[in-house]
């Protein structure tokens, strides 16, 4: 795993042992498998934003803070420019850039995402956090599934959902789609 995952993984290993708090507690608190869990930790696997946003509840953090390290500072404004924003690479076809990683006490977490295309059939990874999404899609086309709902969304189109459900995205059409989410 890269890096950036690893760092992730410790600052959540750190917290945990900070709050005294077994492995199998907290991964039974986040509704997770204790051995997905470990592997979350260890940094081993890759770790879904859902998940980490459900860890930042737990500590009382900022998303940011999890991902950077620090918290935000920002707290009447905060201007991102084009390309700027907190990249969070978790994994092949998925980039994540978080647009307000550095305003303190957000009420949501926006983040212009990109997907790239897999010419291969794999299989969705679905991902659930508390809370709702907005998904608007900036470019290309993109498949979405809500609790079993397969949904095509083309530029310009957007969703809105519990994310409390199981969802997960692909680009179709062998291009890249990109669009802005919010989760609240």
């Amino acid at each position: 795993m890269n890096g950036q995952i690893q760092l992730i993984a410790s600052r959540i290993k750190e917290l945990r042992e900070i709050a005294g708090i077994s492995a199998e507690s907290l991964a039974h608190e986040l509704h997770t498998e204790p051995e997905l869990f470990l592997n979350y930790e260890s940094g081993n696997t890759d770790i879904p934003v859902g998940f980490l946003i459900k860890v930042a509840h737990r500590f009382n953090l900022e998303l940011s803070a999890l991902l950077r390290g620090d918290e935000p500072k920002l707290h009447v404004y905060t201007v991102v420019r084009k390309g700027k924003g907190l990249n969070v690479d978790r994994r092949k076809q998925y980039k994540y850039e978080s647009l307000a990683f550095n305003f303190i006490q957000k009420k949501a977490e926006p983040f212009v995402v990109t997907v790239e295309p897999d010419s291969s059939d794999f299989p969705l990874e679905f991902n659930s956090h508390p809370g709702q999404e907005f998904n608007y899609v900036l470019e290309g086309t993109l498949m979405i599934v809500v609790d079993g709902h397969e949904i095509i969304l083309n530029e310009g189109d957007s969703v809105y959902f519990d994310s409390a459900y199981q969802h997960a995205m692909k680009a179709l059409n062998n291009q890249q789609s990109k669009f802005l989410a919010f989760i609240v």
